[in-house]
């Protein structure tokens, strides 16, 4: 395994990632900042799975810590590793700068989580289903009108990730003050399904699919 820059591919990370000029000053700016930058490399993998979307830990580690099946190049001056199991999730991704909310590196990716990553849990043929469907409808309407407005105050919203019509099942994602939160068992089965059993009486189960240990400040 190459353990310096001047030993890695030249130009070989557009094939995964590529990195804006603006980007890349920014993280050479950041990198000498650290100690012994000579060793380290920036490291871009897919972290998780929130809200339907792919979302990723950028951070300096060890160059020499890239494992055999790790995408390693060069970008200029700068060492980047993706790991194995990020590489085709990130393929044809690109690290901009964005001026938004302050500024910020950004991964700007054109790959999506498959449905089994973006609602583990949900059974293939429910997801592939849609929520076309009449009875569908009818929940989300009432967890826009009713379910939302209320857990609202605590930061929470509940969003229909899939719909069982055959069985009434109707697969929920919890979000905001919700996620993460110890009581949202009981939010869901003694708010959330009750509200919708009784405005859509076909319902008869809520299944919560929301990953409560993801996210960077998961509840209060």
């Amino acid at each position: 395994m190459a353990r310096s820059v001047e030993e890695l591919e030249q130009g070989a990370l557009e094939s995964v990632v590529s990195i804006t000029d603006e980007a890349r000053k920014v993280v050479l700016e950041a990198l000498g900042s650290e100690p012994e930058p000579e060793s380290l490399a920036l490291w871009l993998e897919v972290r998780g799975v929130e809200a339907g979307n792919f979302v990723y830990d950028l951070y300096f580690q060890a160059l020499r810590d890239a494992g055999e099946g790790d995408a390693v190049f060069a970008d200029g001056e700068l060492a980047v590793v993706v790991p194995e199991p990020s590489v085709e999730r990130l393929r044809g991704a690109r690290l901009e700068w964005s001026e938004d909310g302050g500024g910020g590196l950004v991964l700007v990716n054109p790959n999506q989580p498959s449905a089994e990553e973006a609602a583990p849990g949900v059974p293939p043929e429910v997801l592939a289903a849609g929520l076309e469907g009449e009875l569908a409808r009818k929940v989300l309407g009432v967890i826009e009108a009713v379910i939302n407005p209320s857990i609202a105050s605590h930061g929470g919203r509940a969003d229909l990730v899939a719909f069982d019509a055959g069985e009434g099942v109707a697969y929920l994602r919890l979000s905001g003050g919700c996620q993460g939160c110890a009581m949202s068992r009981m939010t869901l089965t003694q708010g959330i399904e009750v509200a919708l059993k009784d405005e859509v009486p076909q319902v008869t189960r809520v299944v919560d699919v929301t990953d409560h240990g993801g996210g960077e400040n998961p509840y209060y």
